[in-house]
């Protein structure tokens, strides 16, 4: 008798209809909208709607602060500067957009007691900060009585164009609460980032030395 066993002698391997072969798998596979249909199977896609539209949203805080003394909460984009917080959300146009480069000091303001170029400045990173404006420097707001340095400016004819003067007039109050008023030359050089397209450097400097000396 013969041991060989003939190819029909061998049992044909059979695939089960629940455990599809890899063939199958791939033959089956699609991408449909974003979503990969296999096998008859529907995957949800990585990001919803919801998702997408929380990542492409730019990413914004809440900020308390007081501005000229009233206080206020605002929500801003966290690219938001001071100074375009001051101009386009608070109304208060005072303060000057010049270069936007921190390297004119037409957008000067006061943060707690210090100049500070406010287009430099991220208004997220002020919370429970006092920033003074042009608008609050008057004691007795805008209808009542001037600061001495905004009566000095009118009195030395310290502008001409007068775009600068806003800048110009709260840097020269913080060099004044700084000290650094001691000489013409100390002046020039602490009020230097304070650009004058009109060259009223001169009158300028006696201004701020006036209201300085209490003249």
């Amino acid at each position: 008798m013969s041991t060989e066993l003939t190819e029909s002698a061998v049992p044909p391997t059979t695939e089960s209809s629940s455990d599809p072969s890899r063939r199958t798998f791939i033959a089956t596979t699609t991408v449909v909208g974003g979503a990969v249909v296999a096998g008859g199977l529907v995957a949800s896609p990585l990001l919803g709607a919801q998702e997408a539209a929380a990542a492409e949203a730019p990413p914004s805080s809440r900020v308390r602060l007081t501005v000229n003394g009233k206080r206020h909460t605002v929500t801003v984009d966290n690219r938001t500067s001071l100074l375009d917080l001051l101009r386009e959300r608070l109304e208060l146009p005072g303060t000057k957009k010049g270069c936007n480069a921190g390297a004119c000091g037409a957008c000067t303001v006061l943060v707690d007691g210090q100049r500070v170029n406010s287009c430099l400045t991220l208004a997220v990173r002020l919370e429970g900060a006092e920033v003074t404006t042009i608008e609050g420097l008057a004691p007795g707001g805008a209808d009542g009585e001037l600061h001495p340095l905004q009566t000095a400016f009118i009195e030395q004819d310290a502008f001409q164009c007068g775009y600068c003067t806003p800048g110009q007039i709260m840097s020269g109050v913080g060099c004044i609460q700084e000290g650094h008023t001691g000489t013409k030359d100390e002046i020039r050089e602490w009020m230097s980032g304070n650009i004058c397209r009109c060259g009223c450097y001169v009158k300028i400097v006696r201004a701020v030395e006036q209201t300085a000396r209490g003249k």
